[in-house]
């Protein structure tokens, strides 16, 4: 099948809840995919920072296809050693020491409202402006902004939202009802924008002040992206409850919500479930895509390679008018413009790199962190050409 042909099945039998490119990939190696019509193109936006390993990785296909041939699917009614062994792998990688297995970014901040609440017996819980913690209901709420939200009310009652970045306005909204407070430690979809320094830190203290509990969304950042393996570590804060997805099965849909030993053992018995989390095949491939990350210093790599890009990028600034500011950390990178980003995003698609548009003016960077020096050239010289084009 070709390009239109797909496009017109995808019309006629899929609902229409994504906003796409005329674009149908097939498969990817590496840092690069292909579509079906054979075009190669440089991948900047990994899955949304999901492939951070890049596509195909060996490591993980292979983990994969062995565990297939073994179990895929076991209920959680009985033990398995893939979950075992991943629970204690990301224990010794986290700063928790307990771990819930799901299968989405909004299934994981699903359940540490519910942890939250239950540990505390309080119900509110203070999320941010412009933030993003996924589409449930109870996410969609706690998600800082209106256009994700006004379709779905009424919406469940108990969330509050203050500006990001301001610890004065958290410690007023904190009340005797107060569970927890959710942030994003960078904010991916409202336009990589970065906390203050020691903003984090402070919110952390406050917490720790007010009795409420901390709520760190790492679903983007996590697992390296940053340049370190959780983004709460360039601070070094210790939140109460950590959750995570993207990138950790390399690929593959898994998700965890991460809690400290006397607020996880709030869960008993029948207070949350899921049927697929934690499934043998998700497991041994999110085990297969953490070892790869600390077996190839992938970390450090995204440090390294993010401050190149950024270094690039700023050598850009210096030549249009239009690029307000380049921000991120690691190898997460925005890039605001004056003016709206689709374009961007379409011209440097057909130049064979693929981009990504958040916030309607931000250009958002996630490449692979097996990214190499030619291949961020190569990014940078295909933005070069496109603003040339636009100026």
């Amino acid at each position: 099948m070709n390009t239109q042909e797909i496009m017109d099945m995808d019309q006629k039998f899929v609902m229409q809840t994504y906003g796409r490119q005329k674009l149908a990939l097939s498969h990817g190696k590496g840092a690069e995919v292909w579509d079906v019509e054979g075009n190669s193109y440089l991948d900047c936006f990994a899955g949304v920072a999901v492939n951070n390993l890049g596509h195909a990785h060996p490591k993980v296909t292979l983990a994969i296809c062995h565990q297939a041939q073994r179990m895929i699917h076991c209920s959680n009614i009985y033990y398995t050693q893939e979950q075992a062994e991943l629970a204690q792998l990301l224990t010794q990688i986290s700063p928790h020491d307990k771990v819930f297995l799901a299968n989405s970014g909004a299934e994981a901040n699903e359940g540490a409202i519910k942890l939250a609440r239950k540990y505390t017996g309080k119900g509110e819980i203070i999320a941010t402006d412009n933030s993003f913690h996924g589409r449930t209901l109870a996410t969609v709420t706690a998600t800082g902004q209106e256009k994700y939200k006004t379709p779905f009310q009424p919406l469940p009652d108990g969330f509050k939202h203050v500006p990001y970045g301001e610890i004065s306005a958290l410690a007023q909204a904190i009340t005797e009802n107060t569970a927890a407070i959710i942030l994003e430690p960078i904010q991916g979809e409202g336009g990589v924008i970065m906390p203050p320094e020691g903003y984090l830190k402070d919110v952390e203290n406050l917490c720790r002040q007010k009795d409420v509990l901390l709520i760190l969304d790492e679903v983007q950042t996590g697992f390296g992206r940053t340049g370190e393996m959780f983004a709460s570590q360039h601070e070094g804060i210790q939140p109460d409850i950590t959750t995570v997805a993207k990138a950790m099965g390399g690929g593959y849909p898994i998700a965890a919500l991460m809690a400290n030993t006397r607020i996880a053992e709030a869960f008993n018995p029948g207070d949350h479930g899921s049927t697929f989390g934690g499934n043998p095949l998700g497991c041994a491939a999110a085990k297969a895509a953490i070892e790869v990350l600390l077996d190839e210093n992938l970390v450090s790599k995204s440090k390294e390679m993010g401050n190149y890009l950024q270094k690039k990028l700023e050598e850009l600034k210096s030549k249009y008018s239009f690029i307000q500011e380049i921000r991120g950390c690691g190898l997460l990178i925005g890039i605001e413009l004056t003016i709206d980003c689709a374009d961007v995003v379409k011209k440097a698609c057909e130049k064979g790199v693929l981009v990504n548009c958040t916030a309607g003016k931000v250009i958002r960077l996630a490449p692979p962190l097996i990214i190499n020096m030619t291949q961020v050239d190569k990014v940078v010289n295909v933005l070069d050409e496109v603003f040339a084009e636009m100026s």
